[in-house]
């Protein structure tokens, strides 16, 4: 055996050949640009670690940061598929297909039942990531189904929320979800039960107009966007120069619209301590 061309060749070869990266190892903060090694922005939950920006999450993410280990994901009610055969440029059953292949999610919400810090709770969180969170027959039926089981557990409803607005292919099917989803809210509340929502990135168009602003208590993540139209609209409409942080978390919770904003780490810790608060039947 030439040890040379045996050995000493392949070492050589092995050491100078040029492996193949992952792609995603980095990631950019969008808000100051640094770059993030994909570890340290999945330990900090998706928190730059250098100007504290909430990144947007997704269902998974928020029920494995918000519910106890061993919670139950629930199937939800079917929705029609393509109710108005709706075709833009290109199909919607097809941008169902798609969305559905790219998430894994049959819609824009998932709905999940555990324990928050062992105390019972029924938790709903929409997903930005499948067709921008946009609230069609599907999210009612899914908001109606959650309250449902809220009621059937004794235990408070949490939802999440990150939307568009309205399903547009999905025309007055979907702007009927609007009362749909109120009617889930009031469900949860006349059974005596906490309806706590958590608005995060971004919160807007019909979801913001309906369930979204009837929570017992308000919360929303960090520099979260909450409103209905955008502000440029809102601008050309009152023709008055709108202030800079208009429609953010902070602005918002100083005109009196929301409770509180919570960081995404102290997330879990306040919703069990609201929880326990509002489900404690005599004072102690």
């Amino acid at each position: 055996m030439n040890w040379l061309t045996e050995y000493v060749r392949p070492k050589i070869r092995t050491l100078f050949t040029r492996r193949d990266v992952p792609d995603n190892l980095w990631q950019q903060c969008p808000n100051c640009q640094q770059m993030i090694f994909h570890t340290d922005l999945e330990k900090n939950l998706r928190v730059c670690p250098h100007c504290g920006h909430h990144m947007r999450a997704t269902v998974t993410d928020r029920l494995g940061w918000t519910l106890d280990e061993g919670y139950t994901r629930i199937e939800l009610p079917k929705a029609p598929a393509d109710p108005l055969k709706f075709r833009d440029s290109k199909r919607y059953i097809d941008r169902l297909k798609e969305a559905r292949e790219a998430t894994g999610l049959e819609d824009a919400i998932v709905v999940a039942h555990g324990t928050i810090e062992q105390r019972p709770a029924v938790v709903a969180a929409m997903a930005f990531e499948f067709m921008g969170g946009s609230m069609g027959a599907a999210v009612g039926e899914a908001l109606i189904a959650a309250a449902q089981l809220a009621v059937l557990q004794d235990a408070p409803l949490i939802v999440f929320t990150a939307s568009g607005g309205a399903r547009m292919q999905e025309g007055t099917i979907s702007l009927m979800q609007m009362p749909r989803t109120i009617i889930a809210s009031q469900i949860v509340k006349e059974a005596g039960l906490p309806f706590i929502v958590v608005l995060t990135d971004p919160t807007t168009g019909g979801t913001t107009a309906s369930f979204a602003m009837l929570g017992d208590v308000q919360i929303a993540e960090p520099g979260a966007l909450i409103g209905f139209a955008g502000a440029r609209v809102i601008e050309q409409t009152v023709r008055e120069k709108l202030p800079d942080e208009f429609q953010r978390a902070e602005y918002l919770l100083e005109h009196g619209v929301l409770d509180m904003v919570v960081k995404r780490s102290e997330m879990k810790a306040m919703l069990a301590r609201l929880v326990a608060l509002l489900r404690e039947k005599e004072p102690a």
